[in-house]
């Protein structure tokens, strides 16, 4: 397992394993009024673009992404990304961010997108910081009928030149 050198705010991130799968599903659970069943993270273990923040041996954060062939342009999907409240405002969630994408891009994705809440302004925040940039509202997205905003970025650029790397290398 490798895993990134610690920051300064003392947390690590590397790929999910199966043993960090109940923190993120008490993450999961604590910051989303509508979280994912335990079972969709399990499918993603192992994937590398599920990873974790970790700091002092615990899980304080977790992304989700992966990349859909569509011919020839590839897709990323950040799926899934949350920040423990107490571990907020840290940079824990852009680094994570950051990592998901470089392993989008490192699986050939062209374009990535998200879905977010549209009153959740602190995400849209980082997201558009990131380079993001809203594409489409989608009424009554999430099943408490709330709308999603729908945000991409092109990512094609950010392509390495040559070589098979792997983000966990």
């Amino acid at each position: 397992m490798t895993t990134v050198p610690t920051d300064s705010e003392g947390f690590v991130i590397r790929r999910a394993e199966r043993a960090d799968l109940l923190s993120v599903f008490r993450i999961e659970k604590a910051c989303f009024p509508q979280p994912w069943p335990y079972a969709a993270f399990e499918q993603f273990v192992g994937e590398a673009g599920f990873m974790v923040a970790v700091r002092d041996g615990e899980v304080v954060g977790y992304v989700v992404s992966d990349t859909v062939p569509n011919y020839g342009r590839d897709i990323g999907h950040v799926k899934d990304i949350a920040v423990r409240e107490d571990a907020r405002g840290r940079g824990v969630g852009r680094r994570l961010l950051e990592r998901a994408l470089t392993a989008l891009v490192l699986d050939g994705a062209a374009l990535v997108k998200l879905e977010v809440r549209e009153g959740n302004r602190r995400a849209q925040s980082l997201y558009r910081d990131v380079g993001f940039e809203p594409m489409r509202r989608v009424p009554r997205y999430y099943g408490d009928g709330e709308a999603a905003l729908i945000m991409v970025l092109d990512v094609a650029d950010r392509r390495p030149s040559g070589g098979d790397h792997h983000p966990d290398e």
